[in-house]
Formats: C-alpha cells, structure tokens, sequence
C-alpha cells in the first residue's frame, strides 16, 4: 500500500513540476511583448522626429514606417503565439 502511495505523489509531483514549466515558459514568452512595445517607441518616435526635421522627406520615408512597424508588430504576435502554445499546447 505505501509504494502505491509512493508512485501516486510521484505522478502528481511530475504533472506540478509540468504545469509550472509552462507557466514559466509562457511568461518569458511574453516578456518579448514588451520589447515590441519599445521597438514601435522607437519607430514612431524617430520617424516623427526625421519628419519634424526634413518634412519634404517624410513621405519618402513612409513605407520604410509602415515596413518596420508589420514587421515588428509580428514579430509581437509570433512571441504572443509561443505564449499561448506555451500554455495550452
């Protein structure tokens, strides 16, 4: 009966061990969220301080904008997927 006990904590000791691997996983998977958050600063904010400087360039330099900001938006949402794998897969 005890080494029943035994292997009874042992399976559930493993499950724990487990689920908090995935907690953990998902959360430094969604520490890369607020990286993107700092990226899309960045863009945003030198693009704006580029226009303000030379505003015959700006629409020059608009797909280059939009180019860094879908890319580091998806970069975003691949981080944000991990997380959810992570979790639930």
């Amino acid at each position: 009966m005890d080494a029943q006990l035994t292997v009874q904590l042992a399976e559930i000791a493993a499950g724990a061990e487990i689920q908090s691997a995935r907690y953990i996983g998902a959360g430094i998977a969604a520490l890369a969220l607020g990286g993107i958050g700092i990226g899309l600063g960045a863009i945003f904010g030198n693009y704006l301080s580029g226009a303000l400087r030379n505003p015959s360039a700006a629409p020059k330099q608009f797909t280059n904008l939009l180019i860094g900001f879908a890319l580091t938006e998806a970069t975003g949402l691949f981080a944000l997927v991990i997380a959810f794998l992570a979790l639930y897969g």
